[in-house]
């Protein structure tokens, strides 16, 4: 009796223990349930984070809106320096080239003697011609004589009306003759006076063309003497820009060599356009004092035409793409989009750029050019001075 009341409280004990023991497990396992859930909840809440599309933030310094203001343009046109007061001197005469006293780069004044010619066969005509005058005065004077005689016969009714006419007749052409010869001699000394070799105007000997020694045949090329205190600039301007330039407009000029710019005007606009390049010829004129410039020497010209008006203007930096198809990114209603735009004019000192249509006077236009920009992205101006992630060009591309 004893023992079956012992064994009955045994089972009563391990019944007991075995159901907190399973109770424990349960518990432990719910726990452990409950924390793996909670572990799935948080991953999928920071997916869900990673998913969520980006705000890109910019500066208000990376932001602008199209402004009016005036833009000047610029013409601009190449070519050499040339010396508008160039003189060749040539041989009026044939004969050899005795002497040239004027090297290539010497300096030479109005008049001055380049060099001697063998003049000695233009010397023998003018003799010749001189001695063919004093042939025809004295035949003048012998036909002269003749008429004054029978002029007095005539008169006595010792010669006919005719023998008068006759001698008359023969005085004239003795008188024409004789002006005749006067006038082969003169022309024969300004041909000697000519053949001297001489200086036309003040200037630099830039090119010699004959030697000392040489057979020079008439109006063959000698020297080259060039005048350096005026220069001009010939270029070609195309049609559609040449209608705003007019003669006395100032230009400016960067010369090949030189670190300065030269002031200069135009001088003169051709009437007609070129007919193989459709371009017409502008000339510019410039002051040359030290001679320092050469004729030559490279330049290009650049004229600045004034705006009337105002026009809507973005920086260059704003847009993308190509001559012909340019667009910007705009900020409108929390969003990137993308804008084709039409641009007029462009100053390049300025950095703008005229925009004929695309954008308006109030939109909100990115300063800089972004890489890997979408259409339709948040994007946000950051108007204060927080610390916060700003779209750079680097982290846009990301």
């Amino acid at each position: 009796m004893v023992l079956q009341t012992k064994t009955s409280r045994f089972n009563k004990r391990w019944w007991i223990g075995g159901g907190l023991t399973a109770l424990v497990l349960a518990i432990g396992a719910g726990v452990a349930v409950g924390a793996d859930s909670g572990k799935k909840a948080d991953a999928k809440s920071d997916e869900a984070k990673k998913n969520e599309p980006k705000t890109l933030r910019f500066t208000a310094s990376e932001v602008v809106q199209p402004q009016k203001q005036a833009l000047r343009a610029v013409v601009e046109f190449s070519g050499p320096l040339v010396a508008p007061n160039t003189a060749i001197v040539r041989a009026k005469a044939g004969g050899t080239l005795l002497s040239l006293a004027a090297p290539e780069g010497s300096r030479v004044k109005a008049g001055q003697s380049l060099g001697v010619l063998d003049l000695e066969d233009l010397r023998q005509r003018v003799n010749e011609r001189a001695a063919s005058v004093e042939a025809a005065r004295a035949q003048a004077l012998q036909a002269e004589r003749s008429f004054t005689a029978n002029e007095g016969l005539a008169r006595q009714n010792f010669i006919a009306p005719t023998a008068l006419d006759s001698s008359r007749s023969q005085l004239d052409t003795a008188r024409a003759q004789l002006a005749a010869a006067q006038a082969q001699l003169q022309t024969v000394q300004v041909a000697l006076r000519q053949a001297t070799l001489t200086a036309p105007i003040g200037g630099w000997v830039s090119k010699r063309h004959a030697v000392p020694g040489e057979k020079l045949q008439a109006e063959q090329p000698v020297v080259t003497v060039v005048d350096l205190n005026q220069l001009e600039l010939a270029g070609l301007v195309g049609t559609h820009e040449v209608a705003r330039l007019k003669p006395g407009m100032p230009a400016t000029l960067r010369i090949e060599g030189s670190n300065d710019s030269v002031a200069a005007r135009i001088a003169r606009i051709s009437p007609s356009a070129e007919p193989g390049t459709r371009s017409i010829g502008v000339t510019l004129s410039l002051a040359n004092p030290g001679e320092l410039l050469r004729a030559g020497q490279y330049a290009v010209a650049s004229v600045t035409l004034d705006d009337p008006e105002p026009r809507l203007t973005l920086p260059q930096t704003a847009l993308q793409g190509s001559s012909g198809q340019q667009a910007v990114w705009v900020i409108e209603q929390g969003e990137l989009k993308r804008r084709m735009v039409t641009t007029g004019r462009l100053d390049a000192k300025e950095g703008r750029v005229e925009i004929l249509t695309g954008v308006s006077t109030g939109a909100q236009v990115l300063a800089s050019r972004y890489e890997n920009l979408r259409e339709g992205t948040k994007a946000e101006i950051d108007a204060g001075k927080a610390k916060v992630a700003v779209a750079t060009p680097a982290t846009a591309a990301r």
